[in-house]
């Protein structure tokens, strides 16, 4: 009679971590690949580049406007209450300087991250991964990682533009007197580090929202019993990876 293994029995407390272990390898191993891929010239076919460019249009700009609205007004209610708070404090001349490290260095690149992340499908239907489905993301997997990665890119990027400009018309109004001093504190912010770091981590958002989704759900191809909710394969593991990123940035940052 062959023997079975319960949850609790010893043989499983070792079986559980290699499993992990695989499981990160494999998301490793794929993103490697695909980035090789990417950068390799006998993928740049015509082919490819419609691909991406179909891509990039469905998770950039089709949504550009509307994540960039959404986001400058709750910037918007942010950036009132920090100066408020900051002048009844008596502390009015740290309100620019907190105003553009929280809200562009930190929130608007993870909730661009986030962003994209749920479109890019959060809410997964298990009886949707049939081999068509599976093909066409084995097809478009080079393209969806880079139209994914230039989302959060673009999306980061863009907003922090116009809550920077919105930040100044808080501070100063419309007057072009504060601006010698606006470009001294901003650029105070964004010393060289700060800005590599900003940008590195920007990528690393986009590089982890493009693969780790896409990584999950073929590794579930290949080992279909793991599915035990309706959530999207990898979504714990990319909440994960993201807090991850942002606490490093912070550690090298403040600390």
């Amino acid at each position: 009679m062959p023997r079975t293994t319960s949850p609790t029995h010893p043989d499983s407390w070792t079986a559980s971590p290699a499993r992990y272990l695989r499981s990160w390898w494999y998301m490793i191993h794929l993103g490697a690949l695909a980035i090789v891929t990417a950068l390799s010239p006998s993928s740049w076919r015509r082919e490819s580049f419609t691909a991406t460019a179909r891509h990039l249009h469905t998770s950039t700009w089709q949504v550009l406007p509307w994540f960039a609205l959404a986001s400058s007004l709750v910037s918007l209610v942010i950036i009132r209450i920090v100066l408020v708070t900051a002048k009844s404090y008596g502390l009015s001349q740290f309100a620019l300087e907190m105003v553009v490290r929280v809200l562009v260095l930190e929130l608007i690149p993870l909730s661009a991250a986030l962003f994209v992340a749920l479109r890019a499908g959060m809410a997964f239907d298990a009886s949707a991964l049939g081999a068509q489905a599976l093909r066409r993301l084995r097809r478009d997997l080079v393209p969806q990682l880079i139209a994914n990665a230039v989302a959060v890119l673009s999306l980061a990027m863009v907003t922090s533009v116009i809550v920077l400009l919105l930040a100044y018309l808080n501070v100063y109004g419309v007057s072009p007197w504060g601006v010698q001093d606006y470009t001294r504190t901003v650029g105070r912010v964004f010393a060289p580090m700060v800005t590599i770091g900003f940008a590195i981590k920007t990528v690393l958002f986009g590089l982890a929202v493009a693969l780790i989704p896409s990584a999950a759900i073929l590794e579930l191809q290949r080992y279909p019993r793991r599915l035990r909710s309706t959530v999207q394969p990898g979504a714990l593991r990319l909440l994960f990876v993201l807090i991850v990123i942002e606490a490093a940035s912070l550690t090298l940052k403040y600390i």
